[in-house]
């Protein structure tokens, strides 16, 4: 499925482009999300920005670019997001999209609050993957895009965490966890742990921090 790692580093050299496709973040959008950043994280904000220190990685399910941009576009949530509307009507979104050929989209500034990391949110940027199903596994051009763009943003932030979506209960006490439910979880899977494995392994160099491990609690 995927290339050998040498390979994939050597791709990764070479000079890549992002292109711009803006979700709608308006006047809702940024009301939206400061009221976010208030009720779920108590942050007191003039504008709806976030301080980067961590990248996660996530992959769509919906299988093509354009219906991935046309869910996030909107400020509000769909109707078919009814567990997640009650906590937020600000809908989900993610700072970068990656396309199936490897086109790295950005929707967003990544200095703005997007809604796609449960507690993390405030200081995460979030990268989509158009794919994940059994049908549409996510690329050899996503993975070497996905590279590629973690490099970019190393530089450009000081980002201390890279992380599946799947991991983000590991920071449940953590000083960047400000999830203030304790009941507001959901159990996810992507962008799947083949798919983390070759990715970290190819940005191993950047010295991210290791992702705090769960204490799971001895039994006698």
């Amino acid at each position: 499925m995927f290339l050998p790692l040498f390979l994939v580093l050597l791709s990764c050299s070479v000079s890549r482009e992002i292109v711009e496709k803006p979700i709608v973040f308006d006047e809702e959008r940024e009301q939206l999300t400061l009221a976010y950043l208030a009720d779920r994280y108590g942050l007191s904000r003039d504008v709806p920005t976030i301080d980067p220190k961590m990248i996660v990685l996530h992959w769509t399910v919906i299988p093509t670019i354009d219906k991935a941009f046309e869910a996030f576009d909107s400020a509000t949530l769909p109707d078919w997001r009814p567990e997640i509307r009650d906590i937020s009507g600000l809908n989900v979104s993610s700072h970068f999209m990656v396309d199936r050929d490897g086109t790295i989209f950005r929707l967003m500034p990544e200095t703005n609050m997007a809604r796609h990391v449960i507690g993390l949110n405030h200081c995460a940027i979030g990268v989509e993957n158009v794919g994940g199903t059994e049908a549409l596994p996510l690329t050899r051009e996503q993975l070497k895009a996905n590279i590629w763009l973690i490099q970019y943003l190393k530089e450009k932030y000081d980002i201390e965490y890279l992380i599946g979506h799947y991991e983000y209960t590991n920071f449940v006490g953590h000083e960047f966890w400000l999830e203030r439910d304790d009941g507001y979880r959901t159990k996810k899977m992507d962008p799947g742990e083949d798919f983390m494995k070759r990715v970290r392994r190819a940005t191993k160099f950047l010295n991210f921090k290791p992702v705090p491990k769960i204490d799971v609690p001895n039994e006698d």
